[in-house]
């Protein structure tokens, strides 16, 4: 049977240009549009134009500053990556590359997929930590599709993966580096923690998203590894709406913080993008150099060659229709309840993670 993975992930422009930049706005804003209680189609797509059409030149102007987003060739780069990890271990499976807000789209792959004669699909959202408008939302867009197509293909899909220890392992190690490379150590008075993750509007929440739960369960587990109990957990949240989102922000974190330096981890993030090199790098670094502090972000492990590992090792189990060697168990996924979708999140973590 043949089977075709696609490895999902956010997207961003080619070009810092209106003609690219709005219509990948306009996607995100409408995929959301529900926060609003909009009635009808045509009022989404009118309000999702109008709040694209207003954030463009401040998004334009941030991917001019970091000389274009990285994130798309790096995603391709993971795709080839892991298709090479899964050939070395035996399996004769197609990797694509597929994104939510720019080309190729969801729909886009899955028609290349289907016209490649795959018999069987596995969605990967290659997003750390399992959210309802990432995780959720990409394999809603494959599901979308195939309805779309009429394909009766076997689907499955992975949604939440970040408690494989190599992740674990692979992340405390680069803040290890980082502290390494700049002589810093997290017992001297002063020096603190911060975990930066992407918010999400409360409405998620509300209605059952467990996002702030894994948030912080990652957070925890990285500062045992590290061995650091004093951290903080601040959001990058857009709040373009005017609607609630999680709360502090990073950006409060970085004022009231009493330290003289501080090391920013962004958590949520396996490429370098806008909200990396832009939000984190310019906007929040010059924040906390207003008020004193001196300034370190972690870069994303996007290249580390554990990564393609661990994802192998994840989706491996639905390849085979075998355990996992690893003892890593996959449950149905409470985030998405749909047949076909599994996890490494709705178990006990010593449940689910028997290494």
């Amino acid at each position: 049977m043949k089977t075709g993975i696609i490895a999902l992930h956010f997207g961003e422009p080619a070009q810092a240009t209106p003609e690219h930049v709005i219509p990948f706005l306009e996607r995100i804003f409408f995929a959301n549009a529900n926060l609003e209680g909009l009635p009808t189609r045509e009022a989404k797509e009118r309000r999702s134009l109008e709040l694209a059409e207003r954030r463009a030149p401040g998004l334009i102007k941030e991917y001019d500053e970091i000389g274009g987003s990285p994130l798309n060739e790096q995603a391709y780069a993971q795709g080839r990556e892991l298709g090479l990890e899964l050939v070395r271990r035996g399996h004769g499976v197609h990797v694509y590359s597929a994104f939510q807000f720019t080309q190729p789209l969801i729909a886009e792959v899955v028609q290349q997929a289907r016209a490649d004669g795959v018999e069987r699909l596995i969605g990967l959202p290659v997003y750390p930590l399992c959210g309802p408008s990432t995780n959720v939302a990409s394999l809603d867009g494959i599901q979308a599709a195939l309805d779309e197509l009429e394909w009766n293909v076997d689907f499955e899909g992975i949604t939440g993966w970040h408690r494989h220890p190599t992740y674990l392992d692979m992340r405390a190690d680069r803040i290890r580096q980082l502290i390494d490379e700049r002589e810093i150590d997290f017992e001297t008075p002063g020096t603190r923690l911060v975990f930066s993750a992407h918010g999400t509007p409360k409405k998620y929440l509300d209605e059952g998203s467990r996002y702030v739960e894994y948030v912080e369960e990652f957070c925890a587990e990285i500062g045992r590894l590290l061995e650091v109990e004093d951290y903080l957990i601040g959001y990058q949240n857009h709040t373009n709406r005017g609607i609630e989102w999680t709360q502090p922000d990073v950006e409060e974190v970085i004022r009231t913080i009493e330290a003289d330096t501080v090391v920013v981890d962004p958590v949520s993030f396996m490429h370098e993008q806008s909200e990396t090199l832009a939000e984190l790098d310019h906007e929040l670094k010059e924040e906390a150099e207003e008020v004193g502090l001196e300034f370190h972000r972690v870069p994303i492990p996007h290249d580390d060659p554990r990564f393609a590992r661990l994802l192998a090792d994840v989706v491996e189990p639905l390849i085979t229709g075998q355990d996992s060697p690893l003892g890593l168990r996959l449950a149905p996924c409470r985030c998405r309840p749909a047949a076909g979708t599994v996890c490494l999140n709705s178990l006990p973590w010593e449940k689910a993670v028997r290494v």
